[in-house]
């Protein structure tokens, strides 16, 4: 039964808070640099002589309280995202304000107590000037990551749909190569062109079938490829070879559905079909730390074949690039007289 439509929106509101993460070093990091900033431009900005000891007293200052606030939001960030609306943003803006408020009474007091005099002014006064240069920041700054999220969400968006678009081209692509097949079985194998379709049948409903999840299992995406070869084994008959190394892979390693499919189809169809004697497709894996490694390798022709449109390999490797990042690795191209696809895959989330 398929999740209605307003509970996935609602479940992809939570789990994509237009909020930054605090707890990740780019939030810390741009907290730490405002507050570095600040207090170098004011320091810079005074008509006195330079007082380094009251300039390090307050880098240090805004260190601290950069460091203290992050932690702060970090733990309150759950609670803050459940809030609608824009309130999140005011609610970090709040805190960043009581925090900076609390933070100059500190500080004041020390000032005092250790009779330092580097804080000018009565309490007051400089709890009112720190929390307004707060206010105009903390303002500035949030908006800067409201933007931000609010790009990142349209950029995500506008990736999903190209995903989408190219799983849509893949599988009308993948049953219009297979009816193919089958349809030269008709003329040279009757009985083996009824086997492949009823194999086939069991193929299309792994290939076209709708599905909650994104992704599969690697097990799954094998035991497609080998539905896949075992027609295309009717076919080729003995000039179709497969060497499987695969005894290494994990079969519950998440991947997304037909991503290998398309590159041992390309390995058949422009690797073994043009050659009259046929050829071996090797298909190896292993693990790669968390992650896995996939060759797909077949012989070359001594003539190319024509040149396809190169959409199975550009699918997957769009595909790759959104799934897991920039940490995976998509390599296709001929090495002496083979052609090696090669997919190096990260483990970890999504």
């Amino acid at each position: 039964m398929r999740e209605p439509t307003s509970r996935r929106a609602a479940r992809g509101r939570t789990e994509h808070s237009p909020l930054p993460d605090f707890c990740q070093l780019p939030a810390l990091f741009a907290l730490l640099v405002v507050g570095a900033l600040t207090v170098t431009v004011m320091w810079l900005a005074r008509d006195d002589p330079r007082d380094w000891s009251a300039y390090s007293v307050g880098m240090l200052f805004v260190t601290l309280l950069g460091m203290v606030a992050a932690v702060v939001l970090c733990g309150l960030r759950p609670w803050l995202q459940r809030l609608p609306g824009h309130l999140p943003y005011v609610g970090v803006w709040l805190l960043i304000l009581l925090l900076v408020l609390l933070a100059s009474i500190v500080a004041h007091w020390f000032d005092g107590a250790l009779q330092m005099h580097l804080v000018r002014g009565s309490l007051p006064v400089f709890v009112r000037d720190n929390v307004l240069i707060a206010a105009l920041l903390g303002a500035a700054m949030l908006r800067y990551f409201y933007v931000l999220a609010q790009w990142q969400a349209r950029l995500a968006a506008v990736t999903r749909a190209q995903v989408e678009a190219l799983q849509a081209r893949i599988r009308p692509h993948f049953l219009f190569n297979s009816m193919n097949t089958v349809a030269a079985l008709i003329r040279v194998d009757p009985d083996a062109a009824e086997r492949t379709v009823e194999d086939l049948s069991e193929l299309f409903r792994a290939a076209l079938g709708q599905h909650d999840s994104a992704d599969g299992t690697l097990g799954e995406e094998l035991a497609l490829v080998e539905r896949y070869l075992a027609i295309e084994q009717l076919r080729l008959g003995e000039r179709l070879r497969v060497r499987r190394e695969l005894d290494e892979l994990p079969a519950d390693f998440p991947l997304p559905r037909l991503l290998l499919q398309p590159l041992v189809e390309n390995a058949v169809r422009h690797g073994i079909q043009p050659l009259r004697e046929g050829g071996e497709v090797i298909l190896r894996g292993q693990r790669d730390g968390r992650g896995v490694r996939i060759e797909i390798i077949n012989p070359l022709p001594a003539t190319p074949p024509a040149a396809g449109n190169g959409h199975g390999l550009d699918s997957v490797r769009r595909r790759v690039a959104y799934r897991y990042g920039p940490q995976a690795k998509v390599q296709a191209g001929a090495q002496g007289k083979r052609f090696v696809a090669l997919l190096q895959l990260p483990g970890g989330k999504s």
